[in-house]
């Protein structure tokens, strides 16, 4: 396509969403929920569908020299697809916000006035790797009450473009307006270009992927952008931990699925609990992670055989997505918290400890949207928050932070009941 129809089409995308998004902020909950349960019954059905889709990407992936962690987080296998389709079934079970009333007034003049939760209008998402999130973001801007436009990455195009498929067929089967939701047909960079300047019909833009993106997203935007730069995630163990815990939290926040931006990039120990440490790095090394370990570290492990890389201040704030991890000793949890506020990213940090008080002085002391004691960082999810999916994990401030689900996808208006006033 030239640049001419590029542009065209982007205006003509962002146009009838505009439309479609009046017609679908006042859709009754029954017909969402209704499009949502079929949606997830035909994910379900279409798998095999699906899975061909997907070959086609992975093959590419292969051809182009795709890393072994963005290759995993394009990957669909039955049971991922089975659990996006689970995710579909939670979204539909929440209550739906729009209209939810968020607080009631009583103002001098004997009005009635509420503030109440409506949705945004047009939401724009763009996305790599990871076609998952193009029937996440779909469902839920739908049933939030919002439009969206779509714009996933080429990694994912051929998944991406049945899964848009699947969600036609459910909408039109539902009686919704098939602009509610539109997957950008091209991957050309113009078209994101074109996406960014729509400020007179697109209302909000979420990007969901590497920190360059997420940058061009931001310096290229005349709409008001939801951020997630990075997921650089630490766990600290503090002298009071289980040994048994900790091993279990630490192996499992860097292990479980080391591409995401919720896995621990950052291990923090307490110097008094440092003899764990020979035993938490052979349970690492074991599971293919490779240590970068600062000079007290370094001590405590050159004994023990196993490979070590030394650690530089950068490598404590960055996102590897991959099995690496940086290691420190501290001396106490106000170091730890002093590192984790300076080098991590805002996204999710934990605390291991039998320790109440330091807990809380942890989960207070730490510049995070997420701040977990005596689990995995892998938890911070909108499924498993209960939120059914989520569109993107924000580590921005306004106006939504952590995993966003249905209520950060709204905005609020007043309503207000008079009986006649009229202003002196």
């Amino acid at each position: 396509m030239n640049p001419t129809e590029i542009e065209t089409l982007i205006r003509d995308i962002a146009h009838r969403a505009r439309a479609a998004s009046l017609e679908i902020a006042t859709l009754p909950a029954a017909t969402k929920n209704q499009f949502l349960q079929l949606l997830a019954e035909d994910l379900i059905a279409q798998t095999d569908a699906i899975l061909q889709a997907n070959a086609l990407d992975l093959a590419a992936a292969s051809e182009n020299g795709l890393s072994g962690p963005m290759t995993e987080r394009l990957t669909f296998t039955p049971e991922r697809i089975e659990k996006m389709a689970e995710g579909v079934r939670q979204v539909a079970a929440l209550p739906d916000p729009v209209g939810e009333e968020i607080e009631r007034m009583a103002p001098p003049r004997g009005f009635d006035l509420r503030k109440i939760r409506v949705p945004m209008g047009v939401i724009g998402i763009i996305y790599e790797s990871r076609p998952n999130v193009t029937v996440d973001c779909a469902i839920l801007c739908l049933k939030s009450g919002n439009a969206s436009i779509l714009r996933g990455g080429k990694e994912a195009f051929h998944s991406n473009m049945k899964l848009a498929e699947i969600i036609q067929s459910a909408l039109k089967a539902s009686g919704i307006h098939p602009d509610a939701v539109q997957v950008v047909p091209t991957t050309d960079r113009a078209a994101l270009e074109v996406l960014l300047k729509q400020d007179d019909s697109v209302h909000c833009i979420i990007p969901r992927g590497g920190e360059g993106l997420i940058r061009f997203t931001v310096e290229n935007s005349r709409i008001p952008v939801i951020k997630h730069y990075t997921g650089v995630c630490s766990v600290y163990i503090d002298a009071a931990a289980d040994p048994d815990q900790a091993e279990k939290i630490l192996v499992n926040s860097k292990t479980q699925r080391p591409s995401v931006c919720n896995a621990a990039e950052n291990l923090l120990i307490h110097q008094e609990a440092a003899d764990q440490l020979p035993r938490l790095a052979k349970a690492l090394h074991d599971a293919g992670v490779e240590l970068r370990v600062d000079v007290g570290a370094k001590a405590l492990l050159d004994g023990s055989g196993l490979p070590l890389v030394e650690a530089t201040d950068e490598d404590f704030a960055t996102e590897y997505n991959d099995l690496i991890l940086s290691i420190a000793v501290v001396p106490d949890a106000v170091a730890a918290i002093g590192i984790i506020n300076r080098c991590g990213s805002g996204h999710t940090d934990t605390i291991v400890t039998e320790d109440a008080e330091i807990a809380r002085q942890f989960l207070a002391g730490v510049d995070a949207a997420s701040v977990f004691h005596n689990a995995s960082t892998r938890f911070s999810d909108g499924f498993e928050f209960g939120l059914g999916a989520e569109i993107g994990i924000s580590t921005d401030r306004l106006h939504a932070r952590g995993p966003m689900g249905l209520n950060e996808l709204c905005t609020y208006k007043y309503v207000l009941h008079g009986a006649g006033q009229v202003k002196d």
